[in-house]
């Protein structure tokens, strides 16, 4: 388990955290499948591993929710350890994993679940804020109405590198995915109450660069809270590009900016050369 307070805050491997608060956490796995061959996600398989194969194989992965039993096994050790604890999970839109934990918490008085409403580093932040306000002593039921709360200022952008996997999981048209295709389309979306909207689409990545500090800009960023990078893929080239396109949103308002590699869950659906920002809206 990780290191020790009143309160462990639990994720699911959809949630993407900055690499400092990953001894904070525990994580229950999902499950990803390449034609008849399964992996525990993060566990039997790294992220780069996973994109690795992602390019390289011709069948699009599959993915499956957490079971009860998986969260069984994290709450038995909380309690065990005298603890209590709060479970942050993926969208319930996306995956019932959700109810899977809160299937798992009926014999669990003392485990909380949150639906994040969000996905990949949108939950993270929620994961690091729920840190924090345990850090600062809030109770459970207090620190469980805080993050339900919270969660309705979560905003999640990203810039997709391709339309293709969109396509191949079914999330959008073939007509839609050949066209962005032929014109160097460049999407750029969000996830709003468990739905993927696209904002906006740039051709060329320097425009799509352009759109995604637009978004952020017109939200506008509560720097007080968690702000986190991502990126899908085996290489961060596209994020640094962004970050370097991004500067006077960043600068003299963050520390640091905290990167994270996407789980390969969302890199199902996103594919590799992805770039998204998560923070608060103000």
């Amino acid at each position: 388990m990780s290191s020790q307070s009143k309160i462990q805050v639990i994720i699911d491997s959809t949630t993407d955290i900055g690499d400092q608060f990953r001894d904070r956490v525990e994580i229950v796995p999902l499950t990803v499948s390449f034609g008849d061959r399964e992996y525990l996600d993060g566990i039997d398989l790294t992220r780069n591993d996973f994109y690795s194969k992602l390019e390289s194989e011709e069948l699009l992965p599959t993915t499956s929710q957490a079971p009860p039993t998986a969260f069984e096994k994290v709450f038995s050790q909380v309690r065990r350890n005298g603890q209590e604890g709060i479970v942050i999970t993926v969208a319930s839109e996306f995956s019932g994993t959700f109810q899977s934990a809160c299937i798992a918490a009926q014999d669990y008085p003392e485990i909380r679940v949150v639906d994040s409403r969000s996905v990949a580093i949108g939950a993270g932040i929620l994961a690091e804020y729920a840190i924090r306000c345990v850090d600062q002593g809030m109770g459970l039921d207090q620190l469980v109405g805080e993050l339900e709360k919270k969660r309705e200022k979560i905003c999640l952008v990203a810039m997709l590198d391709t339309l293709e996997y969109l396509k191949r999981g079914g999330r959008i048209s073939k007509t839609v995915a050949f066209a962005g295709g032929v014109l160097n389309i460049k999407p750029v979306v969000t996830v709003k109450e468990g739905e993927i909207l696209i904002l906006g689409k740039a051709r060329g990545a320097k425009r799509a660069n352009n759109l995604l500090v637009e978004q952020v800009e017109k939200n506008g960023v509560d720097y007080s809270l968690p702000v986190l990078l991502g990126y899908t893929g085996t290489s961060d080239e596209l994020l640094q590009r962004y970050i370097q396109a991004s500067g006077s949103l960043w600068e003299g308002r963050l520390e640091r900016l905290d990167q994270a590699q996407i789980c390969s869950v969302v890199g199902c659906h996103a594919g590799p050369g992805a770039v998204a920002v998560a923070f608060f809206k103000a």
